[in-house]
């Protein structure tokens, strides 16, 4: 019986470990993916909004002047390489 506890107590000490390791991987791993970008200011492309949240004040701004929300609309983005897509800005 002595022999048999630490061999168990191994074994489980073992499998926490493994299972610990595959927590590890899956935290460490970006999984958060964001959301395209469907509004861009005309006068400066770089600022953009998704549409969640409140309104940017550039937006806000096109809109007083009796624009509408759809003459803001960005382009579809092309799929591809990474540095293709503009900058997000919060306002």
């Amino acid at each position: 019986m002595h022999v048999e506890v630490p061999q168990l107590l191994q074994q489980k000490i073992q499998q926490e470990k493994l299972r610990i390791d595959e927590r590890l991987r899956q935290l460490a791993s970006p999984s958060r993916s964001y959301p395209p970008v469907k509004y861009q200011n005309p006068d400066q492309p770089s600022e953009t909004w998704t549409g969640r949240g409140k309104q940017p004040r550039w937006l806000v701004a096109q809109l007083k002047l009796g624009k509408r929300i759809d003459d803001s609309r960005a382009q579809p983005q092309s799929k591809g390489r990474v540095g293709d897509r503009p900058a997000q800005s919060s306002r």
